[in-house]
């Protein structure tokens, strides 16, 4: 088998497609929800005091710190982990199959712990009588 060739099956597995699909997916939803907390939200949270964390700003020795900048990050990606929490991870863990629990096949013989079979009534190394 070539090397192409066997790229070409890396690429085209379905776990791998649907992952690039979900990397677009995320990076426009980052999108959006990053404009959203720097155009509605820290706007609407500056209102009170009359901040805008847009241009929040610290400069020492000149060095500029971007302080709204990093609130608008944080909030956005408070925003995302929210989203996604309530948005994929709860409905998926409602839509999965509880697993089942099974009884256990084997039990321990009290006497030379072998592991026999639950419904023995005799230990197969032993030979004693077990419950």
């Amino acid at each position: 088998m070539s090397v192409i060739k066997e790229f070409k099956d890396f690429i085209v597995r379905d776990n791998i497609l649907d992952l690039a699909v979900a990397f677009v997916m995320g990076a426009a939803f980052n999108a959006v929800v990053t404009a959203l907390v720097t155009d509605i939200v820290t706007p609407i949270i500056g209102i009170p005091g009359h901040v805008n964390f847009a241009s929040l700003t610290y400069s020492v020795n000149g060095s500029t710190f971007l302080v709204g900048a990093f609130i608008n990050s944080i909030i956005a990606f408070l925003s995302i982990a929210i989203a996604v929490f309530f948005f994929i991870i709860k409905p998926a863990s409602k839509l999965a199959p509880k697993k089942q629990e099974t009884a256990p096949q084997t039990k321990t013989c009290p006497y030379c712990l072998s592991q026999i079979q639950v419904k023995a009534t005799k230990c197969a190394f032993c030979t004693s009588s077990v419950k």
